[in-house]
């Protein structure tokens, strides 16, 4: 498998997972793209690029926050 990265559009600290794909389906790209390997689990726009470790991971959930329910009279 292979992630097409976006080195232009920024997520988290580092850059977006745009586009998977098979191996055999990678096309070529622009500068501000390019391809990486990446396990079958990785899905474009829940994973982000980071360019220090050059790891894939997942987009970490929004910490929910707890609100009291309010008394009603």
């Amino acid at each position: 498998m292979k992630a097409l990265i976006s080195s232009v559009e920024p997520r988290e600290t580092g850059y977006r997972v745009a586009q998977v794909e098979q191996d055999e389906n990678i096309f070529l790209v622009s500068s501000e793209l390019f391809w990486i390997d990446c396990n079958s689990d990785v899905v474009a726009d829940v994973f982000w690029y980071d360019p220090i470790t050059q790891m894939i991971q997942p987009i970490p959930e929004p910490e929910q926050l707890f609100v009291p329910k309010q008394p009603t009279s």
